[in-house]
């Protein structure tokens, strides 16, 4: 139950958070800071594909939802990565980790519902 409910928290999470990749001039400003203007659009659909891979998954295949906290957890950590090479910091960071932990959480846990180890 606890693992269906970070997945249900974390896909309406990175719905919201790309939707706004796309549409505001803030996360238009943020990509800049980070120097990957030519990015923002792709990762936007990347956190809105992956969010709904998590909810589409509580209620059709657990295998989707592995595979959607796989790749959030996957682009968290590059993210992660590209806010302390921009000299962020690990506090301004720490979104992006706590995601990425999240996520990697709820890939463990599906998958010890799913394959059982």
């Amino acid at each position: 139950m606890v693992y269906q409910g970070l997945a249900l928290i974390t896909g309406l999470s990175f719905i919201l958070y790309g939707m706004s990749c796309l549409t505001t001039q803030q996360m238009i400003t943020e990509f800049d800071r980070f120097n990957l203007s030519k990015w923002r659009i792709l990762v936007g659909y990347l956190q809105i594909i992956g969010g709904a891979g998590l909810l589409i998954g509580l209620f059709l295949n657990t295998t989707l939802v592995i595979f959607s906290a796989g790749g959030l957890s996957l682009l968290m950590f590059m993210g992660f990565i590209t806010r302390l090479y921009i000299k962020d910091g690990f506090i301004k960071s720490s979104p992006a980790f706590i995601f990425m932990l999240v996520n990697a959480i709820i890939v463990f846990g599906f998958w010890d519902i799913t394959v059982g180890i």
